[in-house]
């Protein structure tokens, strides 16, 4: 499998320079680099120009689940054997895209999730508060879908590409994240956690998602169970 057979879909909104920031450091991998542009302000194109990227863009806002699967779609209709989700703030570092894809590439499993609470040190650096929040969604994750994860809202995924074309997205906010899992076991495809460090920034503390988005997503996800 040559590098560029793995597509990194990044959903994008708002994010301009640390986006630009973001794809920098991935180019040198030589993966085909999918930005979503969600509907931005100012159009991210405008901080990608001479970047070797695809870019696609929303005519408005939908949300990071209908990014991720427009993204997706359009990296199985270019071939990609392995998808995999990155966000766009920096948090993760391109470093651990190998670690992620290295058992799809191997067929010992078809989803690979990172998590922030498996290594000690990787913990260590999640903020107390945000830490609490995670842990509750963990519970709440698993009363829905019944998949037990140690961290359920990490954005840095990894699909084969049979699990991609399956795992599809209907929830277009954030609670896309539980929708995965729910999938996940409805589909019965295999998956693993492996451990990821988060990098904190000034940016990303600033922009992250707080108490409020978590109890909307709490919401989202009993009106679709009570829809379904």
């Amino acid at each position: 499998m040559r590098p560029s057979d793995v597509f990194i879909v990044i959903p994008s909104y708002n994010e301009r320079e640390a986006l630009a920031t973001t794809v920098v450091g991935l180019i040198p991998s030589g993966y085909t680099v999918v930005v979503v542009d969600d509907g931005s302000f100012v159009p991210e194109i405008q901080f990608l120009h001479g970047l070797p990227i695809r870019y696609l863009r929303h005519v408005s806002n939908l949300g990071q689940g209908a990014a991720l699967q427009s993204g997706v779609d359009y990296a199985l209709r270019e071939g990609a054997q392995i998808v995999v989700h990155f966000d766009a703030d920096g948090q993760h570092s391109p470093n651990l895209i190998e670690k992620l894809i290295a058992p799809i590439r191997t067929g010992e499993f078809d989803v690979v999730l990172g998590s922030r609470f498996i290594d000690r040190n990787d913990c260590a650096q999640v903020p107390f508060g945000k830490r609490i929040l995670l842990k509750a969604g963990v519970l709440i994750s698993w009363m829905f879908t019944r998949v037990w994860l140690t961290d359920t809202h990490n954005g840095l995924r990894a699909f084969s590409r049979a699990a991609a074309g399956r795992i599809r997205l209907t929830e277009n906010g954030f609670a896309h994240a539980t929708e995965i899992l729910e999938l996940i076991r409805k589909c019965g495809v295999r998956y693993k956690e492996v451990p990821v460090t988060v990098r904190y920034t000034g940016y990303s503390r600033a922009k992250g998602q707080g108490a409020l988005n978590s109890i909307n997503i709490v919401i989202d996800l009993l009106i679709r169970k009570l829809a379904g």
